[in-house]
């Protein structure tokens, strides 16, 4: 008999032991969360995108004539004026290049056959004009000697004053003819040199290599050359871009921000520099360009940018290290108070058509409906719903429903 109650109390003992077991694995554990404070405290609203920096006045020099522009950068030992990236240069002092004229072009098979057999003619018409010259002077020696026998007749006055005035006459005619005609003969002379010129050689014309035969490009402005758009030797066409120039200390950064973060931005925005490998620099809105443009972006979205200008507002030594085109990330506050109620933007969720939290009441999970104002990237202005003090749950899981158990979840 004792035996018997020692076995049933053991098998009691154990069913208990099973039952509490479950009981306990049953039993709802507080679903474990990360919290965060509601409190007071600055908060601003920027627009932020890639910017660059942008020498605000660049000198382009370019080609004054059609010829070719000799190298700019030489490298050591040549001889001439020679430019180098960030060389200084001074206003109507400093050589940028030098411009020759440029070789004859080749000349085909017909071209050349037209021309020699031009230059043939011009011979034949330099002949035939110097026998005209000849024929002339024949014809003004006789009118002389002419004249000269009309002028003993008319001492003894035995030739009448009509026929000593054509005597006369007749000499200053010729002489006439004779300089017309000698001024014909260097006319074709010079039609002959023309044509045999056309007919040059392009491997034997080379221009001379002295200065006096160059056009001398200068520097339009002080500053320092920023890029050499052309650096080798080559033949240009007027007009055409050779370097750029700029005063790198006279900077100011250009941002292509969207159209509806534009509107927004009021000329004197204070802005936030950073991303260029330094210490974040001041500066303020200067410009925000009337007209947009169309932008595709690199997910092949059509976007509608304004150009923002933003000049620096700390003082170049805080920014000498940045140059021409750097890139940079520009932030520009377009809202902003210094004691706003603000909550993690990780904790807000849209329950219908309004934003809710979940806040932590006796650890439990509570659904709070809020009205929001301002917002940015981390954190949202509080205007209904929660008081400064209030903890929310940040990053809520579908685990967590209104009236859930929670708990705090402690450092791994």
């Amino acid at each position: 008999m004792p035996a018997k109650w020692t076995k049933r109390i053991i098998g009691a003992a154990v069913l208990a032991a099973i039952a509490g077991g479950l009981a306990w694995f049953a039993w709802p554990r507080p679903v474990l969360v990360d919290l965060a404070t509601v409190s007071k405290g600055p908060i601003e609203v920027t627009a932020d995108d890639d910017g660059k920096t942008h020498v605000r006045h660049i000198y382009t020099v370019s080609a004054p004539i059609a010829g070719k522009v000799l190298r700019i950068s030489h490298p050591l030992g040549e001889q001439g004026p020679s430019l180098h990236v960030g060389d200084e240069v001074v206003a109507n002092q400093t050589v940028i290049t030098l411009m020759q004229p440029t070789l004859p072009g080749f000349i085909d098979v017909r071209s050349r056959d037209q021309l020699q057999a031009e230059v043939l003619a011009a011979d034949a018409a330099i002949q035939q004009q110097e026998a005209e010259v000849k024929r002339i002077e024949a014809a003004l020696d006789f009118s002389r000697t002419e004249f000269q026998r009309a002028q003993a007749l008319s001492r003894t006055q035995t030739i009448s004053a009509q026929a000593f005035d054509k005597a006369k006459f007749e000499v200053a005619t010729n002489e006439a003819a004779l300089a017309s005609a000698k001024a014909q003969v260097d006319m074709r002379r010079a039609v002959r040199t023309s044509l045999a010129a056309r007919l040059m050689d392009p491997a034997n014309a080379t221009p001379s290599a002295e200065p006096v035969c160059c056009v001398r490009v200068l520097a339009p402005a002080s500053g320092r050359v920023l890029k050499i758009i052309q650096d080798s030797e080559a033949t240009v066409l007027p007009g055409t871009p050779l370097v750029d120039i700029g005063n790198p200390l006279d900077l100011e950064v250009v941002a292509d921000l969207l159209s509806t973060d534009a509107v927004q931005i009021k000329v004197g925005a204070l802005v936030r520099i950073d991303g260029w490998g330094g210490k974040p620099i001041k500066g303020k809105v200067v410009r925000v360009d009337p007209a947009g443009f169309l932008k595709v972006s690199a997910l092949g979205i059509e976007e509608q940018r304004v150009r923002v200008t933003i000049d620096f507002s700390d003082p170049p030594e805080a920014w000498a290290s940045l140059g021409h085109d750097y890139r940079v990330i520009v932030h520009v506050t377009t809202w902003s108070a210094q004691d706003a109620l603000t909550v993690p933007v990780s904790a807000l969720f849209r329950k219908g058509d309004q934003w809710a939290v979940f806040a932590d009441e006796n650890d439990r999970a509570k659904t709070t409906l809020v009205q929001i104002g301002h917002r940015n990237s981390r954190m949202a202005e509080i205007r209904l719903g929660l008081t400064a003090g209030d903890r929310v749950v940040l990053h809520p899981s579908d685990r967590i429903t209104d009236g859930a158990r929670i708990a705090q979840r402690g450092p791994e």
